[in-house]
């Protein structure tokens, strides 16, 4: 039914193709593009902590041209075994104005025609940017507009890639490499245009070098410049419904490329039909067309040299497209050696190993669909640790196996039965470098009734033989499949091969579901998020955990501290004070994990809700009460609490310390002028209320006090080990002299 992104063969040899991309650790995102975090298109990371704006400006102010030392014109940028040592004692670096008196960045507009391959076998990026031109919803978001060689010009530019989750801006310089006066890379047909080397500059930046270009996988580059997902199928076997996939994607402005099988063959063989083996091709086209007394499927396929076409059925000049009637002839057809041609279906299948269709969304699996339906999408950022959460693919391994990160997904009741789930697992390389070495992964799914909890051991025990198993055969980055999946409940299961091997990972999930409204503009959306916290959802302390722990039965801290961040604070702190760090979260999970296993269970959770609600409530009263002490620059209230309102909270909260403990915590708890930002307080707050537990067990009126004195007594010994711990607990040495 389905293809593995594990199936594709490197694209390559001498102009071939192969390599894979990156992200940080849990953290669940609802919604890839989500407006104003970093690393969304409106908001993307600075790769290299470069950021164009600034450069451009200082540049230009002083009147000189960019020089980029992170990417420089030298041998390190183009890789160690690319070229041989001879060849690179003949290579020069040039910009576009020593080049041409008036280059541009574009010349009437971008097309696929704009690129010729040069000496790099990197036809793999070449036929996803073809591609790229064709969707100027994509292309935008890769090329921003606010650059050229007119009177900003600095000799700075930038462009944006999708990088294992985020979109990364990449900073270059314009100076292009060439071998005995030629392009080194890729070569703009037009000699004053030069936005195809530009930007595979950038790639190749990105990538870490020229030579991590040649040879690579054809399905990576269409990810990398859109931020989708990709769907691969085998056309050894195709799916009978291949042509309405091909043709619904053409209509819904998909991303296509094809490669000719023998990706591991030496030198650019070309085909007596005019192909070239082991290569990769861009799809530009997929229409049905009257001929004879029926009808012809026939699949337009552009080649990235620039040149060089199929010579069979329905190539150029052939005599099919004499038999076809002129007004679809017309809009068709054109003889020219350009690279495009069209042929049959059934040509293609046979001629072609792998098609590989990419979008924001599946929306090519809705061909046919009468029903309103759209995708959601969940994606996550886990990792595999070697004794906690890498068991390998192994699942006759019961223990081993459930260790394994789970995810959970409901599959609503379909109009009609049409592919409803595409499951998606990237893994990062190692040291974020593309071209280290990759794992073996794949996912299983199982399909279970009744449980909503992370999966325990005896569930893999039993449904051994209901399991979809995919992936694990070939070290890709990507193993991506799609499904028809009846109704139900069911886990996803990412996991490394072998048991014990460790990789951070990217799983998107994404579900097709009934599109009950009648606003057209709400179908717009290429994603829908699920379950972002607002206003209208159940609050509840139960129901916010769930939304965090769905997919397990507890929560680790790094899940406790999106949380926080995004239910508990209100949006004013949050941008105050930058949320709950990771140590604070960890601090308080620890406090509140009875079975210290460093995740909090439901009930543990609901103890901790209750602290939460009554001291935001304490930090609201203080506030309310010291505005005009700490201000914004704009004006505004801060939202901190200097020592004064520390003490009116704790008192508040039933407790007292004396002067020189209150000291002590606001050592603890402050910045550096002395005021404590709401997170801080929160954690401070906790920790004093589980002391306070501490000291009503031990002391023998049972009074809640806190005094340094009392701390340092006989009869409190044990409890100053507990102070340390829980209350002043910190990485931080200016309160270690106390």
């Amino acid at each position: 039914m389905g293809l593995l992104s594990s199936k594709e063969p490197p694209c390559g040899t001498d102009r071939g193709m192969m390599l894979p991309a990156p992200g940080p650790y849990q953290k669940l995102e609802l919604g890839w593009q989500t407006k104003g975090r970093i690393g969304s298109l409106q908001s993307p990371q600075k790769f290299n902590n470069q950021d164009f704006t600034l450069l451009r400006e200082y540049y230009l102010s002083r009147g000189l041209l960019f020089e980029d030392d992170t990417f420089p014109a030298h041998v390190s940028s183009i890789g160690p075994n690319l070229l041989s040592a001879d060849k690179l004692s003949y290579l020069q670096w040039k910009r576009p104005t020593m080049i041409e008196k008036n280059p541009h960045l574009i010349v009437d507009g971008v097309s696929r025609f704009d690129i010729v391959q040069g000496e790099i076998g990197d036809c793999w990026v070449l036929a996803a940017l073809g591609s790229l031109t064709l969707q100027r919803q994509f292309l935008e978001n890769v090329m921003p507009k606010d650059q050229g060689f007119k009177e900003t010009y600095a000799g700075i530019f930038h462009f944006r890639f999708w990088h294992f989750g985020d979109w990364v801006d990449v900073v270059i310089d314009d100076r292009l490499p060439f071998l005995n006066e030629r392009y080194l890379s890729v070569q703009p047909r037009s000699r004053n245009e030069f936005w195809p080397s530009l930007l595979e500059k950038a790639y190749a930046k990105l990538r870490g070098s020229y030579q991590n270009l040649h040879w690579g996988y054809i399905s990576d580059a269409l990810v990398d410049l859109t931020g989708g997902v990709q769907v691969q199928f085998l056309l050894q076997k195709p799916p009978s419904d291949l042509q309405e996939i091909a043709k619904a994607a053409a209509k819904s402005q998909c991303l296509m490329g094809c490669t000719t099988p023998g990706g591991q063959s030496v030198g650019n063989m070309e085909l007596k039909n005019g192909l070239i083996k082991g290569h990769a091709y861009t799809v530009t086209g997929a229409t049905e067309i009257p001929y004879k007394n029926g009808w012809e499927d026939i699949i337009r396929v552009w080649n990235p040299w620039g040149h060089g076409e199929w010579r069979g059925p329905w190539s150029d000049g052939s005599p099919q497209w004499d038999r076809v009637p002129a007004e679809y002839k017309k809009d068709l057809y054109e003889d020219k050696d350009d690279g495009e041609f069209w042929m049959s279906r059934q040509a293609f299948t046979e001629q072609f190993s792998l098609l590989c269709i990419c979008n924001n969304t599946p929306s090519f699996l809705d061909f046919g669909d009468q029903h309103g339906t759209r995708w959601s999408l969940a994606m996550y950022v886990n990792q595999w640790a070697r004794g906690l959460t890498a068991g390998g693919s192994n699942y006759h391994n019961a223990g081993a196996f459930s260790r394994n990160p789970q995810y959970f997904i409901q599959v609503e009741e379909p109009d009609l039965k049409k592919y409803n789930v595409v499951v998606s697992l990237m893994q990062k390389p190692a040291n974020n470098m593309p071209n280290a070495q990759k794992l073996f992964t794949g996912f299983l799914i199982f399909r279970f009734q009744g449980l909503k909890d992370r999966l325990p051991v005896a569930f893999f025990s039993q449904y051994k033989s209901k399991v979809l198993k995919y992936g694990f055969n070939v070290s890709t980055r990507d193993v991506t499949n799609y499904f028809f999946l009846s109704p139900g409940t069911y886990v996803v299961v990412p996991a490394t091969s072998e048991e014990g091997q460790e990789a951070e990972f990217l799983l998107r999930i994404f579900l097709r579901i009934q599109d009950n409204h009648e606003d057209l503009k709400s179908r717009l959306s290429p994603v829908i998020p699920k379950d972002i916290p607002n206003q209208s959802q159940d609050n509840s302390s139960e129901n916010i955990f769930l939304r965090y722990a769905k997919q397990g039965s507890d929560i680790n801290a790094s899940q406790l501290q999106r949380l926080l961040n995004e239910v508990f604070l209100e949006d004013q702190m949050a941008s105050l004070s930058g949320g709950f760090c990771f140590e604070s979260c960890r601090g308080i999970l620890a406090l509140m994990d009875l079975k210290s296993n460093g995740r909090l269970s439901l009930q543990e959770f609901k103890h901790l809700w209750k602290y939460l609600a009554k001291y935001k409530k304490e930090a609201e009263f203080c506030q309310n009460g010291f505005q005009d002490i700490f201000r914004r620059e704009e004006g505004t209230g801060s939202g901190f609490l200097d020592v004064s309102d520390l003490r009116n909270a704790v008192q508040r909260a039933g407790l007292a310390v004396d002067d020189q403990l209150l000291h002590l915590m606001a050592l603890r708890y402050s910045d550096s002028s002395m005021r404590i930002c709401f997170p801080d307080f929160v954690c401070c707050m906790i920790r004093l209320k589980t002391m306070a537990s501490v000291f009503r067990n031990l002391s023998k009126d049972g009074k809640i006090c806190f005094t340094a004195a009392e701390v340092r007594s006989p009869h409190c010994i044990c409890a100053l080990c507990c102070l340390h711990r829980f209350l002043f607990s910190s990485s931080d040495p200016k309160w270690n002299h106390y």
